[in-house]
């Protein structure tokens, strides 16, 4: 039954009426005060309607560390300072006004007897009456809650770095999300220092007498950080003594005082930053090594203004806030260290530069993945092939990292290879499909798909003769031809199958292009930079092609700068060439009769030329290298048979037959009679070869034409 509930007289039955309660005796009553309220674990303080303090248990004193002389008589805000005092006691006053009590606050205050340490009550507060049901005084119960409220807070904070720190592979990125969660909860100032191995993705070493560290992150309190002795990037150099040195050559966290003997030794050897302490106020430092894996990565340094010391509680926080970010930290050392050697790899695979071509002037730009993705399988190439052709390439390997830098090296040379032996586009790729599928066969581990190891490539080859270009893709994008009115439009090439799944057949076609006409082809990075479209990427690529533009350079810039924005994931290759106008008047046919007496005819002809041509200096090794081919074609090949001799930048040879077999070249034993007329070629040429067409092959070879010519 509530205690004030009245119960009217008579209405309780004789059968359940109680006897006459006696009056309690007064010294009972103390003893039951002392018992149940003085040797309470439970702080206990009493205050008047003045909300001054009439009486306090032994736990109150304790919690407070005053006793009942000194707390007598005493305020709230008297002993305890804090912002969230004086709220409290307006608290009190409505429980003294309403009668109501205020339970489960929580308040944060230092008492004045140990104003260094930052204290957190929970407290409640009711109303004291008297017979009359007059509000007396408050009676306030407290419990010192800062190991639970820190230990909430050592918690929210972590999972608030959980989600903050590490949400990139970027070094000094992370540093600088461990400074931001760090200011203000643990400290008034913070910057983190690196060692400079790690930027760079090697293994760090051992430490010398000092130690330069990067600055890769400063936080402060205030704006703008003008506190800072080096900016994000600059050097820091600690010496031996210094207590950062100290801190990461025992993997320990250090707390001091900025007073502390310690401190005073190194800001003494170091005068700047001695006068930027004095300036900025700082009181304590602390610096906790930045660990990982069992490697010393750097140190983060803690400093406070204030004149609460740094505790336990904030090493421990500290600690596990640095420990959390130093794995990050280490990640992205590991992925630095690995982008850095995909980087090293890819580039030596690349071509340095493109070679001068007689048949085309090309220009091309590569930009390797940003951000997590990594480096990827992307590549190009321009080919210098026999009489004055030019081969341009351009492909993407699946994946990203070491694996596909090491497969678009693979592929890139083997389209090296395959172009050398002068096969048409369309055999090209199928022969290069079927490397994919032996590469899978071989390096793929259980499970692994020819999908997973696949790659797409667009190969054409531009003849500078017939003013044709020849193309086939297999799963790539579409080339683009520009032509010389700056029209732009994709070329009708059949979409083959990617590379790796075999079977599956390529088709070429040929296109006609006049001189000045431009090429171009590009990875699917170009075109998904923005995840776009398909359809809308290849039309914001017309777009960009047909601009005019001074220089084929200066067309490559603005095609990137329209397509690509920052921070692309993927690769990104592009290739554009622009032909070349080959003069009538440097090329030079006769059709040969399948008759040896038509090789002396052959030898005249070319002399001929060479002589219109201003070469005569190339007559001798000319004359015998026509003289060889033609009596090998006449002999061993079959009619028609052309002889044609073209002079861009090299003089080349060519003769061709209806006949499909290769001539070998052989060592000739002594008693032979034949078999040194290629040998000869071979040697007094500066490279020859033989290329193969749906009419028979083409035997050829180059001779340099000397200055003097």
């Amino acid at each position: 039954m509530p205690a004030d509930h009245v119960v009217p007289e008579g209405r309780i039955p004789p059968d359940r009426q109680f006897a006459a309660t006696p009056q309690p005796d007064p010294t009972t009553e103390s003893m039951l005060t002392e018992w149940l309220l003085g040797s309470s674990p439970v702080a206990v303080m009493v205050y008047d309607r003045q909300l001054r303090s009439i009486w306090q248990n032994a736990a109150m004193a304790r919690l407070l560390g005053l006793s009942e002389h000194d707390r007598q008589g005493k305020r709230l805000v008297d002993v305890l300072d804090g912002p969230d005092v004086t709220a409290w006691e307006q608290q009190m006053r409505q429980v003294l006004l309403t009668g109501e009590s205020a339970l489960a606050a929580e308040i944060h205050g230092r008492a004045v007897t140990h104003p260094e340490h930052d204290r957190v009550f929970a407290v409640s507060a009711s109303a004291l009456k008297g017979h009359d049901g007059q509000v007396r005084g408050v009676c306030t119960v407290a419990a010192d809650i800062t190991e639970e409220y820190q230990a909430r807070q050592r918690l929210a904070l972590l999972n608030e770095a959980s989600t903050r720190i590490g949400s990139t592979l970027d070094v000094i990125r992370t540093a600088q999300e461990l400074a931001d969660v760090a200011v203000p909860l643990i400290g008034d100032w913070v910057n983190v220092d690196l060692l400079d191995t790690l930027l760079e993705g090697e293994e760090p070493g051992p430490f010398a007498e000092g130690v330069a560290l990067r600055r890769v992150a400063n936080q402060s309190v205030i704006p703008g950080a003008p506190e800072a002795l080096r900016q994000v990037g600059e050097v820091d150099f600690y010496p031996a003594h210094s207590p950062p040195v100290r801190c990461m050559a025992t993997s320990r966290a250090i707390l001091h005082r900025v007073t502390d003997p310690a401190v005073q030794d190194w800001l003494a050897k170091d005068p700047v930053r001695a006068d930027s302490f004095r300036e900025n106020d700082f009181k304590s430092i602390m610096g906790v090594p930045v660990c990982a894996r069992g490697t010393v990565l750097g140190v983060a340094i803690f400093l406070r203004r204030s004149a609460r010391r740094f505790t336990d509680g904030d090493r421990l926080l500290a600690e596990d806030l640095v420990a959390r970010a130093a794995v990050c930290l280490d990640n992205a050392r590991r992925f630095s260290r690995e982008r850095t050697a995909a980087l090293g790899l890819q580039q030596s695979l690349l071509p340095r530069g493109i070679p001068q071509q007689p048949a085309v002037e090309a220009a091309y730009r590569y930009l390797p993945a940003g951000g997590r993705t990594g480096v990827g399988g992307d590549w190009f190439d321009v080919i210098p092939l026999s009489g004055a052709r030019v081969a341009l390439v351009v492909g993407d390997v699946v994946g990203h990292g070491l694996e596909a830098a090491a497969a678009m090296g693979r592929l890139r040379t083997a389209v090296r290879t395959l172009a050398d032996v002068d096969v048409p586009p369309d055999e090209l790729l199928t022969r290069l499909d079927d490397l994919v599928l032996r590469i899978a066969d071989e390096d793929g581990g259980p499970g692994t798909t020819t999908a997973d190891l696949g790659a797409t490539c667009a190969y054409a080859v531009y003849d500078p003769v017939s003013r044709t270009c020849t193309c086939a893709r297999a799963g790539h994008p579409p080339p683009f031809v520009v032509d010389a009115d700056g029209t732009a439009k994709q070329v009708k090439v059949p979409v083959g199958p990617p590379l790796g799944l075999g079977s599956l057949p390529f088709e070429s076609v040929e296109v006609p292009l006049d001189d000045g006409s431009l090429i171009a082809l590009y990875t699917d990075g170009l075109l998904d930079a923005h995840k776009r479209d398909l359809d809308l990427g290849l039309d914001r690529l017309r777009t960009a092609l047909a601009r005019p533009c001074p220089s084929l350079e200066d067309l490559c810039d603005s095609v990137v700068a329209d397509m690509v924005p920052t921070g692309h994931s993927d690769d990104i290759a592009l290739v554009i060439a622009r032909t070349r106008p080959l003069d009538t008047a440097h090329v030079a046919a006769m059709e040969v009769p399948a008759d040896p007496a038509a090789v002396a005819d052959t030898r005249s002809w070319a002399l001929d030329r060479l002589a219109a041509w201003g070469l005569d200096d190339h007559s001798f090794v000319t004359e015998l290298v026509v003289s060889e081919l033609v009596t090998n074609a006449i002999r061993y090949g079959q009619p028609p048979i052309q002889l044609r001799l073209l002079n861009v930048g090299n003089l080349i040879c060519e003769v061709s037959d209806a006949s499909s077999t290769a001539p070998h070249m052989r060592r000739a034993r002594l008693s032979d009679e034949g078999g040194r007329g290629l040998l000869l070629v071979a040697q007094l040429t500066h490279r020859w070869g033989t290329r193969h067409s749906r009419q028979g092959k083409t035997i050829w070879c180059e001779q340099p034409i000397r200055a003097s010519s």
